[in-house]
């Protein structure tokens, strides 16, 4: 996927998911924190004290519950 598509599905799912306000909001909050790496905050944020059998369980429990995306 080029850039441009990936940008557009993302402000698409966004804009879905959080409304065209939030969507806003969220990606200035993005841009102000100009220090912000998400790979680092996934790390420390998600998935905290959980087996990758309980990820992958949780993984197949939201495509169960949302197969269309």
């Amino acid at each position: 996927m080029d850039d441009i598509l990936l940008l557009d599905a993302g402000i698409t799912h966004l804009s879905e998911k959080l409304g065209i306000l939030d969507t806003e909001r969220f990606i200035t909050l993005i841009l102000r924190r100009q220090s912000f790496d998400y790979t680092k905050w996934r790390e420390k944020n998600l998935f905290i004290g959980m087996s990758v059998k309980e990820i992958s369980q949780a993984a197949q429990e939201y495509c169960d519950a949302f197969p269309e995306e």
